[in-house]
C-alpha cells in the first residue's frame, strides 16, 4: 500500500477520536470527519456523513490534498428504545446513520482508493450484530448490515485490491458511557459476563485499527474481527 491518507469518519470524539490520534501517532496522513470538523490530530473537515452529496464533496477535497489509501467507517449513535415502541422514523434514523452513511461512504471513496491501486476499508461494527439484545432491534439489525456489507465489498473488490474488514467492539468505555459503567450494579454484571473482567478501552480498538493498516496484511478481507473481552463465547 502506498503511502497517502486515512480517513475517519466520526473522528472529532471517542473512538473515531482515539483511531486518529493512534494512526497519526505512527505516522499516517489522517483526515478526520465529522459535523464539527474539529480534530486533535491531522486534518478535519466537517461533514454530515448520511448526506450522500456532502461525502461525495468531502471525498473530492480531500482527493485534492493527495492519495487516498484508507477509509474508516467509524460515525454512529446508539439508543436502547423497546421494540413495541420503535417508529419508524426512530429505525430509519439508525439504519441511516449507522449503515447507509457506511455504505455511502464506501461507496464514494472506491474511486478515490482505485486511482491509487487499492486500499484498506475499516468498518467500525458491534459485537451486537450477532446477538439479540433487549430494546436493541435497530440497533442489531443496523450492525449486522454492515457485517454483512462488509463480506459484500471484500468479495466484489478484491480484484482490485481493496481490502473491506469490519472491527466490531463489545462494551468500550467512553466518555459517553463513563459514569453508567462505573456503577456497582454494572461493574458487577459485567465482571460476569465479560471474561477479562472489564470493559475494553478506546485505545485498545485504535491500536487494533492501526495495525490493519500498519501492517497490510494482503490476505486478511471481508472478516469481521470481535473486540468485546471474550463476551460474546461467555455462557
Amino acid at each position: 500500500m502506498s503511502d497517502g491518507q486515512i480517513i475517519v469518519t466520526g473522528g472529532s470524539k471517542g473512538i473515531g477520536a482515539g483511531i486518529v490520534a493512534e494512526l497519526a501517532r505512527r505516522g499516517f496522513d489522517v483526515v478526520a470527519l465529522s459535523r464539527s470538523g474539529e480534530t486533535g490530530h491531522g486534518f478535519g473537515l466537517a461533514c454530515d456523513v448520511t448526506d450522500e452529496h456532502a461525502v461525495a464533496q468531502a471525498m473530492q477535497t480531500i482527493a485534492r490534498r493527495g492519495p487516498i489509501i484508507g477509509l474508516v467507517n467509524n460515525a454512529g449513535a446508539h439508543e436502547a428504545i423497546p421494540s413495541h415502541t420503535l417508529t419508524t422514523a426512530q429505525f430509519e434514523h439508525t439504519m441511516r446513520l449507522n449503515t447507509t452513511a457506511v455504505m455511502i461512504g464506501c461507496r464514494e471513496v472506491f474511486p478515490h482508493l482505485l486511482a491509487g491501486g487499492g486500499g484498506l476499508i475499516v468498518n467500525i461494527g458491534s459485537f451486537f450484530e450477532t446477538m439479540g439484545v433487549v430494546d436493541n432491534l435497530a440497533y442489531c439489525a443496523s450492525k449486522a448490515a454492515v457485517g454483512a456489507m462488509t463480506r459484500c465489498l471484500a468479495t466484489e473488490w478484491a480484484r482490485h485490491n481493496i481490502r473491506v474488514l469490519d472491527v466490531a467492539p463489545g462494551y468500550i468505555e467512553t466518555d459517553l458511557n463513563r459514569d453508567y459503567l462505573a456503577s456497582d450494579k454494572v461493574k458487577s454484571w459485567l465482571s460476569r459476563r465479560i471474561p477479562v473482567g472489564r470493559p475494553g478501552r478506546i485505545e485498545e480498538v485504535a491500536r487494533l485499527v492501526a495495525v490493519l493498516y500498519q501492517e497490510n496484511i494482503g490476505f486478511l478481507t471481508g472478516e469481521t474481527i470481535f473486540m468485546d473481552g471474550g463476551q460474546g463465547h461467555n455462557h
